[in-house]
């Protein structure tokens, strides 16, 4: 009996034994467990956090994407307007090109036509040099060749309509100037100091009419008028480029 009770009791202390080290060995994992779980907790807590920052960059990176599509659209959409406006000042200026060239032609066109009378004087000046003389009355005004003389060498003392017969070589040889030079305008003025226009203007048409009926000068080139001569009469046929011919010219450049 007293050895039943002494296994019983050797019994109970193994078993307590045990229980106290399975106990001792399920605290010690409890706390290793413990211990895992607070590690994995940080470690979700740091993934968490880090997730966190990746959003947010990832927002801040996004949002400089769309910054920077934003301005790339907007740099397409100027380097298109200034392609635009880049093409339109390239014709603007070919535009301008043309129109100077146009007006440059048109200002040669002038210069050539002003240069052309200055020469069409010079050479009616040595015509008339050549068929009336080197002491006929002739000058030079304004680009234009005057050639006088007295009054009463037409006209007896200065009156009448009806030339002399001594002038009317003097006359034909004024007619081979103006037929050596067809382009030009004749003006025939009569100058006297009477005062008296309607006989002065006969007498420049008389002179006129020898021209155009006796040497066949073109009398659309003519023109007959009546001048005061203050106190000198004369006679002066002028040989002048044709005004209006060239008006018409540059009117018509400026036109196109």
């Amino acid at each position: 009996m007293k050895r039943f009770f002494i296994y019983s009791i050797i019994f109970l202390l193994g078993l307590n034994t045990i229980q106290a080290q399975k106990k001792s060995e399920l605290i010690e994992q409890n706390q290793e467990l413990k211990y895992k779980l607070d590690s994995i907790s940080r470690m979700v807590s740091t993934s968490q956090r880090n997730e966190k920052l990746a959003d947010q960059r990832s927002n801040e990176y996004q949002s400089q994407v769309t910054e920077l599509q934003d301005a790339n659209a907007t740099l397409m959409k100027n380097l298109n307007s200034f392609a635009a406006l880049s093409s339109q000042n390239s014709e603007n200026i070919n535009k301008t090109m043309a129109a100077l060239e146009r007006k440059e032609k048109q200002l040669k066109g002038v210069t050539d036509a002003v240069a052309s009378n200055d020469s069409t004087a010079v050479v009616i000046l040595t015509n008339a040099k050549q068929v009336l003389g080197e002491n006929a009355k002739i000058g030079v005004a304004d680009g234009s060749v005057i050639i006088s003389e007295k009054l009463d060498y037409f006209f007896t003392d200065g009156v009448g309509v009806n030339p002399s017969t001594e002038s009317i070589g003097w006359i034909e040889n004024v007619a081979k100037v103006a037929n050596a030079n067809p382009e030009s305008v004749i003006t025939i003025a009569s100058l006297n100091i009477t005062g008296e226009m309607n006989i002065a203007l006969q007498q420049a048409t008389a002179i006129a009419s020898i021209l155009i009926k006796d040497f066949g000068v073109n009398g659309e080139r003519i023109v007959a008028v009546a001048q005061d001569g203050g106190l000198r009469e004369s006679l002066q046929i002028k040989f002048q480029p044709d005004y209006k011919a060239f008006y018409d010219m540059a009117k018509g450049d400026a036109k196109n």
